[in-house]
């Protein structure tokens, strides 16, 4: 039997979120590791200076998680909504007297449909995500 339609979009964006993690966000955990020891290297500096280099370290990794987590919420929000219109139309499948399996059906596949369709936004979206981190990494 096929795995359900959200198991693979699940599954896509897992892989996609890993890959992301794999190949920008760990290094930018590197720099700003190393960015931020050298921060405590410095004997001259006030505790409040020392302070203020560690934040100006973990900026940019801040803002590389904030958009993952921004990006991955717009992508849910609209697979949610088509989903909801789906329902949407079940129900109105039903009041109009629909029979049970044939809204049933049609619920599956327009559910298959809005998890088809955002599948194939997902690799536009790695790419503009891809973009935008190796730009707040430099």
């Amino acid at each position: 039997m096929a795995e359900p339609p959200q198991v693979r979009v699940q599954e896509a964006v897992d892989t996609m979120v890993k890959s992301l993690e794999r190949e920008n966000i760990r290094k930018m955990q590197g720099l700003m590791f190393r960015c931020s020891a050298s921060c405590c290297e410095d004997s001259q500096a006030s505790m409040q200076q020392v302070h203020q280099c560690i934040e100006r370290c973990h900026a940019p990794l801040a803002q590389a998680q904030a958009l993952v987590t921004n990006e991955l919420e717009k992508f849910q929000d609209r697979l949610a909504r088509c989903t909801m219109h789906c329902n949407d139309k079940a129900k109105d499948s039903i009041d109009a007297g629909s029979k049970e399996l044939q809204v049933k059906r049609q619920l599956d596949g327009c559910v298959t449909k809005c998890v088809d369709d955002h599948m194939h936004l997902i690799p536009t979206m790695t790419k503009k995500m891809k973009e935008s981190l190796v730009s707040i990494g430099k």
